[in-house]
């Protein structure tokens, strides 16, 4: 399936649930968001009504987001079933990794392979604040059973904060010396809450590369990481993993974008930093048929803008990522 702009578009990313156990301080207020109704927001079974439509319209890999996905109950059976339509060719999960020492190894037996797992610091403490009361032990011992369970990749995304985590990019950065780690720097981006920190706390991937390459030296381009997306990725000499850097703002990617969202209330929304979406949460419970459902996927890609810059831009008030969908 292709856009007006002759882009691509083969990836889904479908928030399960706008409900998380964290307070991430560039993700929503410390009070948190008042999630939806549950009424309003997608059964499972809606879901994979809505996965079939896209798998046949040539959309076959997909993301499963949150909030934290992890919390919605029943998360498991419903990757199973995910899982078993025909033309699926990937399913990856985001999640913050508080919950994958009890979930790890249901979810590798269900068909997830790739994890991208949050961590914008090493330090507990920090850790504890950025997030709004995490606990940075659970975590860690997340991501190590990510590893022994052989997930690959598994990607750690640490947002750069400028005068918040700025002195441990260098030590982020190390952590794929002697791990099979991913550490991807991504750029702070207004979105919902993050207006307020989007002036004093972002800082360019291209500084965050160079204050890595003054403390560890020279890094190298390396190409063909497995769901590589958007980032561009290095490594350090006779390191196991990688380093990665999203351009989120500085140098937009919106020519090779090739991805929707679905929110965890049904909405399709064709660009993260436009506020136009498409309802298909009635469409199904009005019982649409699959080409009904279609329809509805092409008229997403025609309000899909051909850049960042010239999206129909949401507003500092506008929803979150825990209510898109990160």
């Amino acid at each position: 399936m292709e856009d007006r702009f002759g882009r691509k578009i083969d990836y889904l990313r479908i928030s399960v649930t706008d409900r998380c156990n964290l307070r991430c301080l560039y993700c929503m207020p410390p009070e948190g968001v008042k999630p939806k109704p549950r009424q309003e927001i997608l059964r499972f079974e809606e879901i994979l009504t809505v996965v079939e439509a896209a798998l046949e319209l040539g959309i076959n890999r997909f993301r499963l987001t949150g909030g934290e996905p992890l919390l919605r109950k029943g998360i498991i059976p419903f990757i199973k079933a995910m899982a078993l339509l025909p033309g699926i060719e990937d399913i990856a999960i985001t999640t913050n990794g508080l919950l994958l020492p009890q979930l790890g190894e249901q979810l590798k037996e269900a068909g997830v392979r790739r994890l991208n797992i949050s961590l914008d610091t090493i330090n507990p403490e920090k850790y504890r604040k950025i997030t709004g009361g995490g606990d940075f032990r659970t975590v860690w011992e997340g991501i190590t059973t990510a590893l022994e369970l052989g997930f690959t990749p598994v990607k750690i995304n640490v947002v750069a904060l400028n005068q918040i985590n700025d002195e441990e990019w260098a030590d982020l950065a190390r952590l794929t010396l002697d791990r099979p780690l991913h550490i991807r720097f991504i750029e702070l981006m207004p979105v919902g809450t993050s207006w307020q920190l989007a002036g004093k706390n972002y800082v360019s991937c291209g500084q965050v590369k160079s204050e890595i390459e003054k403390k560890l030296g020279k890094l190298t381009p390396v190409t063909h990481i497995q769901g590589s997306g958007p980032a561009e990725y290095h490594r350090l000499p006779g390191a196991q993993g990688t380093i990665g850097f999203i351009h989120a703002m500085s140098n937009h990617f919106c020519a090779s974008c090739n991805r929707l969202r679905l929110t965890a209330d049904g909405k399709l929304r064709p660009c993260l930093h436009d506020r136009r979406e498409v309802d298909v949460r009635e469409a199904v419970r009005s019982g649409a048929t699959g080409k009904e459902l279609q329809e509805l996927f092409h008229k997403a890609l025609q309000l899909k803008p051909a850049s960042y810059r010239q999206a129909a831009v949401a507003p500092a008030a506008g929803r979150g990522m825990a209510q898109i969908g990160g």
